[in-house]
């Protein structure tokens, strides 16, 4: 009894002290920064085009289902509607206005990031997920497509989700993500066409390498992509044409010529009927291997490009890891697939395409950064975010933001030599460092971003930061936002008119007695006048006038049965489309109204009236 009193009680050692986790205020800041980035002071239609487009369907559904132009349904935006889907609902909720056209396309910014985020740190740790986040939150043509109405926003959400779905699927070989992966695909193509099957041969390259149940995986997401993006082209397809808007793109009205035609294998060879041109004789650039760092496409996309075009084979090279080789695959196949179309695309290819190489470079730069730091070569990372940062200085310099580029430059260089000595230094010097290199790589990117972000942006040419030289035509150079709204006039190809109250007090007198309070030549001279007054007006031969809807005759009968009150003069592509039925048909429809109705001058605007 005693001995038992005597024996020294026994106490639970004292709980481990768990280290501060920095990575989760850090993944909440990122996130926040990014919205803050993205959502400061929307304002403005953006593109006009697509603006309208919403809100048609949000006023009615057949026009929401096909993604016209007008509620009336004379014709259909020249992509896929699932963009416009987002919009719609957006504005049938809201109401219209920027910010329920907008603001959607800055919050799948945000799930862009956080989906990045998830991909990098399941398989390379939190701190390279973050640095993946930064990097394509701070891109600055990212930056711009967030902040506008493009189908790109939604291409971009749609494809990072369906690459985490593909590793997650060949993780634990689980059918289940392969079918989420072919139905984020499937949804992508009904945003931008062909441009979403880009990650294809990355996806069907890591299943035939990696997946043991290869066949089935293969076949069941190719099923789900097909039911998921087909169903809409069926439907098209199938509908009567006549009880339908014309698909707008498209010179036979017809959704598959669209797809594969204009917005696919067109934009390719340069064989785009009626567009406004393409290759090296229509404005668009040269295509080479370098295209991508000229200098109109340098500052939208470049600034990390070459150290992610490094990262492939870096990461290949120093991780034997299944995962790591499957991501590299996957984000690798995916960056050079992509950088080749755009690079040698002989149609047209605007630099806010670029948009779609954001997510690869941010996941390769972080995923080669850390397989460097737990390999210990530092000589290699100093390598890589050294010359990134020195990269970054001189675009700064082009850009003239001298201050900040010889900050960028001296810091880089110092930083980058200074790690270069490795073990020679502390663990703690190494890591401090690192993150002044990756501070600095990041510096230029976020300098243009934040530029972007400072501006109101419109028109259907838009582009990030400020201008690196020359424009090479039509599909560059377009800087101080992109700006292509017109005071007065009727717009054009790119504009979309200012509308006076004047003229909108005129357009809508009588509107509820007519399906269309005007008919103008091109998407952008509608677009501008519906918004602005709420009623529908028929954009003659669709985006750029030169779809061959309506015919003289169907325009002819539509002002007989009083169904279209006033013709605006002027807009459309002008001498642009000859050649083509539609740019015919405009011109005849032009013609035609000229020769039989009076003019009338409102606000500068020459009017017709129909009635």
């Amino acid at each position: 009894m005693t001995a038992t009193l005597d024996r020294p009680l026994e106490t639970a050692p004292a709980p481990a002290t768990k280290p501060f986790d920095w990575t989760r205020p850090a993944l909440a800041a990122l996130l926040s920064a990014t919205a803050v980035l993205y959502l400061w002071g929307l304002s403005g239609w953006a593109n006009s085009f697509y603006s309208a487009a919403a809100q048609a369907g949000s006023q009615n559904w057949v026009a929401f289902l096909f993604g016209s132009s007008d509620a009336a349904n004379s014709i259909t935006v020249d992509k896929p509607p699932a963009a416009i889907w987002v919009m719609a609902l957006s504005v049938k909720m809201f109401g219209l206005n920027s910010w329920s056209i907008l603001v959607p396309q800055a919050l799948m910014g945000v799930a862009s990031v956080f989906l990045l985020y998830l991909f990098v740190s399941r398989y390379f740790g939190r701190p390279a997920g973050l640095f993946a986040g930064a990097i394509l939150a701070t891109t600055p043509v990212a930056t711009l497509m967030f902040r506008f109405n493009n189908p790109d926003a939604l291409l971009v959400l749609l494809l990072v989700a369906a690459t985490y779905a593909v590793a997650r699927a060949l993780e634990h070989e689980r059918l289940r993500w392969i079918v989420l992966a072919g139905v984020c695909v499937g949804f992508a193509f009904l945003t931008k066409s062909l441009q979403a099957f880009l990650v294809l041969p990355a996806f069907i390259a890591a299943v035939l390498i990696y997946s043991r149940r290869r066949w089935s995986m293969l076949l069941t997401s190719a099923v789900a992509l097909i039911v998921s993006g087909g169903w809409w082209l069926l439907l098209v397809e199938l509908w009567p044409a006549d009880s339908r808007p014309y698909i707008g793109g498209s010179q036979t009205n017809s959704a598959l010529e669209l797809i594969l035609g204009y917005n696919g294998l067109g934009r390719i060879t340069g064989d785009e009927t009626g567009s406004v041109g393409g290759g090296q004789g229509g404005g668009w650039g040269t295509p080479s291997w370098h295209r991508m760092f000229d200098a109109d496409w340098a500052g939208q996309i470049g600034w990390l490009l070459p150290a992610a075009l490094a990262a492939i084979v870096i990461v290949w090279l120093l991780s034997k890891q299944r995962m790591h080789r499957i991501s590299t695959v996957l984000w690798g196949g995916w960056l050079l697939v992509t950088f080749a179309t755009f690079s040698f695309s002989q149609g047209i290819i605007h630099q806010y395409y670029a948009v779609a190489l954001a997510p690869a470079i941010g996941a390769l730069v972080a995923m080669a950064t850390t397989v460097l730091w737990r390999r210990r070569a530092y000589i290699g990372l100093a390598v890589l975010l050294g010359g990134s940062a020195v990269y970054a200085g001189l675009l700064l310099l082009k850009a003239n933001y001298d201050t900040l580029a010889w900050l960028v430059l001296v810091i880089g260089v110092l930083a980058a030599i200074a790690l270069g000595l490795g073990d020679l230094l502390s663990i703690g010097v190494r890591r401090i460092l690192a993150a002044v290199l990756i501070a600095a790589s990041l510096l230029g990117p976020l300098s243009f971003s934040l530029e972007t972000a400072s501006r109101v942006t419109s028109g259907s040419l838009p582009s990030a930061g400020p201008s690196l030289g020359a424009s090479s035509g039509p599909g560059g150079g377009m800087r101080g936002g992109g700006q292509t709204t017109t005071t007065g006039g009727p717009g054009g190809l790119l504009n979309s008119p200012d509308v006076s109250s004047e003229l909108v007090s005129v357009l809508s007198q009588d509107a509820e007695n007519y399906t269309w309070i005007a008919a103008g030549i091109g998407s952008q001279t509608a677009a501008g006048y519906q918004l602005a007054t709420g009623y529908p007006v028929m954009a003659i031969g669709g985006f750029n006038g030169s779809d061959p809807s309506p015919t003289l005759e169907r325009f002819q009968q539509y002002v007989a049965e009083g169904k279209i009150h006033y013709f605006i003069a002027g807009g459309g592509m002008g001498g642009m489309g000859g050649g083509t039925a539609g740019g015919n048909t405009s011109s005849q429809i032009s013609a035609w109204v000229q020769e039989n109705f009076t003019a009338t001058t409102v606000d500068g605007v020459t009017l017709y009236d129909l009635s």
